[in-house]
């Protein structure tokens, strides 16, 4: 059976509002040849529907709802398994509202089971709030880990983890943080990819761009892993992480032929495309650490909690 693929999308398909080169053929190649694959994203605040629309303009047509797996429905997919008859605070977007919607979890504002925080603007009102309700007893739950979020190459946005963070340390309470590199997310994922092949493939593969959630996610899951070089993550970062990418590319794009024909190109396998000395003329700086973070002039790495 065909490779099955889980993708990433914020720098790996586009950037802000910008395709990225190659991005539409690669789409076109998994479409035309019938190759499983699904879009799996940290980002709770759109629907399935919403990245549909939003690719079509891009221009990347022919997909549907079911082509898309974000944070949000893994999330609500997750109170349902684990807590069905739970109410929720949440602090969120649209994308968050709808998966919970959907399933049938009911907003609370009076004693919530949990606090869910996803992507959107968080109020002092509305955190206010939160912050009460885990004072009486909720349970704080955040949709993905991620502290911030590249919007471009110059620009980057907060993230769920940082407003959960907020919650965190104004009420003394750790949260669950859902969506990639949490297990749940792939397991769910993996789940949905074997619905659409109609039988789980027998491989799957994660493409991403962040060694932090889509890759470390992937070592953990037991799944090949693909490091895109077109989001977030620069060559020369590679080295400093214990796990590492099955293979390494520019983009996307140095996928389409492969799935074209199925013949696998040959030069595009880790470490780093065989770079002599990669790993050891880094000087092995440690992330997530504050002391990191204080001395490096961009956020610290998306929380991995």
């Amino acid at each position: 059976m065909k490779t099955g693929y889980l993708i990433d999308m914020d720098g790996v398909i586009y950037r802000e509002n910008r395709l990225i080169s190659g991005a539409a053929d690669f789409v076109h190649q998994l479409l035309a040849t019938g190759t499983p694959f699904l879009f799996l994203t940290n980002n709770s605040a759109p629907t399935p529907e919403d990245l549909a629309v939003r690719l079509k303009h891009l221009g990347v047509p022919g997909l549907a709802a079911k082509h898309f797996y974000t944070s949000a429905m893994n999330t609500a997919e997750f109170l349902t398994e684990n807590d069905p008859e739970c109410t929720v605070f949440v602090i969120g977007e649209g994308g968050l509202l709808t998966a919970l919607h959907e399933r049938k979890i009911a907003n609370d504002a009076i004693r919530p089971h949990y606090v869910v925080v996803g992507e959107g603007a968080a109020t002092m009102e509305r955190l206010a709030k939160a912050h009460e309700c885990i004072e009486r007893g909720a349970r704080l739950l955040a949709t993905n880990p991620d502290n911030w979020c590249p919007v471009s190459s110059e620009k980057t946005r907060p993230g769920a983890g940082a407003t959960a963070a907020f919650l965190e340390a104004s009420s003394g309470r750790r949260a669950y943080y859902l969506g990639k590199p949490n297990g749940y997310m792939f397991h769910r994922a993996c789940k949905k990819l074997a619905d659409l092949a109609l039988g789980t493939p027998e491989n799957i593969v994660m493409i991403g761009d962040t060694m932090e959630t889509d890759i470390r996610g992937a070592v953990e899951a037991g799944l090949h892993s693909y490091l895109v070089l077109s989001g977030s993550t620069q060559l020369e970062n590679i080295g400093d992480y214990v796990y590492q990418p099955t293979r390494i590319l520019q983009s996307v794009a140095d996928l389409v032929e492969e799935i074209k024909t199925g013949k696998a190109c040959d030069r595009l396998n880790s470490p780093a495309f065989g770079i002599n000395g990669l790993h050891s003329t880094k000087s092995g700086n440690r992330h997530q650490t504050d002391i990191f973070a204080f001395h490096k002039p961009r956020p610290r790495p998306a929380m991995t909690k």
